[in-house]
């Protein structure tokens, strides 16, 4: 019986999932978003979020630890470095799979999944920090009256006839 055995087999063996599945994480890490299907999606996102949770304490074990999935040594740095500085405040929840349609040689479902730090159209708006609005808005504009600066008079628009010698 297979009680509690969650894990998607995608039609392949112990070895090739876990390879198929280093590779595609690198590939992740190094493109920050990838075009794959629905299944292998998720089993990707169950994949790399524990190593990106491990990147965020950059030691020596932590690295050997994810060199051990990963089997990249440019996608460990790349970890350690670029994406665990930008996710460093983030509790989880690292990548997002966004759903795209089916492809057209099989109908498979195919999903992007993506680093969720790494959208700047996502995250575009998000970087600048709304201020407080308090209800009462009569102390601001009560202190502005009380300080009324003086205004220098408008001079008298002469320059804005034309000149005869400008137009010629």
């Amino acid at each position: 019986m297979r009680h509690g055995k969650k894990v998607n087999h995608l039609s392949r063996q112990q070895g090739h999932r876990r390879s198929m599945l280093a590779n595609m994480a690198c590939s992740l890490i190094e493109h920050k978003r990838i075009n794959t299907t629905v299944a292998k999606a998720k089993a990707l996102k169950q994949f790399v979020e524990p190593l990106i949770t491990k990147s965020k304490e950059d030691t020596t074990h932590n690295r050997r630890i994810v060199f051990a999935y990963l089997r990249n040594k440019y996608a460990v740095t790349e970890l350690f470095r670029e994406v665990a500085a930008k996710v460093g405040d983030r509790p989880g929840g690292y990548t997002r799979i966004i759903k795209l349609g089916n492809r057209l040689g099989d109908n498979a479902d195919m999903a992007m999944i993506e680093l969720v730090d790494f959208n700047e159209l996502y995250n575009g708006g998000k970087k600048e920090e709304k201020k407080a609005k308090s209800r009462r808005g009569g102390k601001a504009k009560k202190a502005e009256t009380t300080t009324p600066e003086a205004k220098e008079p408008e001079a008298p628009a002469a320059d804005s006839t034309p000149t005869t010698e400008a137009t010629e």
